[in-house]
């Protein structure tokens, strides 16, 4: 499993045009064959503030995800809302074990 945490800070102003793409984007995400979990989370002391949480089985399915549509249509539409360039770490996982995802 491949874990990557995406930072991103979006403009005070589109806060819930955000919202409403990313959740959109995430339904989608999470139909995809090659991903495990994909979560949207939002900083308690700065709404400003999101994380994708997003869990592939292998290496190649990040760029798989984003050879979608509902990929390209989320980068298109947040692109102007973000505050700055959104940023990621990737991790491995460790622990629950790979079988343990759903």
């Amino acid at each position: 499993m491949l874990v990557v945490h995406v930072y991103i800070d979006v403009k005070e102003d589109q806060i819930e045009a955000f919202k409403a793409a990313t959740i959109e984007n995430c339904r989608s995400s999470i139909q995809e064959p090659g991903i495990a979990r994909f979560d949207f989370i939002q900083q308690n002391d700065d709404p400003t503030r999101f994380m994708l949480i997003e869990v592939y089985r292998t290496d190649d399915d990040p760029a798989r995800h984003k050879e979608t549509a509902h990929y390209a249509k989320w980068r298109d539409t947040v692109a102007d809302m973000m505050a700055e360039p959104r940023s990621s770490i990737k991790y491995t996982n460790i622990e629950p074990a790979d079988e343990g995802w759903g």
